[in-house]
């Protein structure tokens, strides 16, 4: 369910490193389902620098907001400007087309410090 090329986080973001290093950044199947129909996502802007653990944006469903947190450095280089218009699209395609924002990686090595798909599996099957 859960890719194994991804590095996950405990607030439920994933990430995928990529080799010119990019890292693509969404949100997981279980926090998509968890918030339940999502209506509305607040991206940070192109060009700004996020640092990992820190709020980035937010995404509102019927139910609540939640914050999204970074989970690497970096600087912002494209946000996933589809979700802008069709938000629903998170609860459709999580971990594949309704990823959030691109950044390019300040500190790779922060990619160590998340859960593999293995763990993170058994994260949420613990909460």
């Amino acid at each position: 369910m859960y890719p194994a090329n991804f590095r996950y986080t405990k607030e439920h973001e994933w990430v995928r490193a990529d080799p010119d290093g990019t890292g693509t950044v969404g949100i997981t199947f279980h926090a998509q389902k968890e918030l339940g129909d999502i209506v509305y996502v607040d991206l940070p802007k192109p060009g700004i620098t996020v640092e990992a653990g820190k709020t980035m944006g937010s995404v509102e469903s019927v139910k609540a907001v939640s914050d999204v947190y970074a989970p690497v450095s970096g600087e912002v280089l494209e946000v996933n400007e589809t979700l802008v218009q069709t938000p629903e699209r998170l609860n459709e395609d999580p971990h594949d087309s309704a990823w959030l924002v691109k950044i390019r990686l300040s500190a790779p090595k922060e990619l160590e410090q998340l859960l593999s798909a293995e763990d993170y599996q058994t994260y949420v099957g613990a909460e």
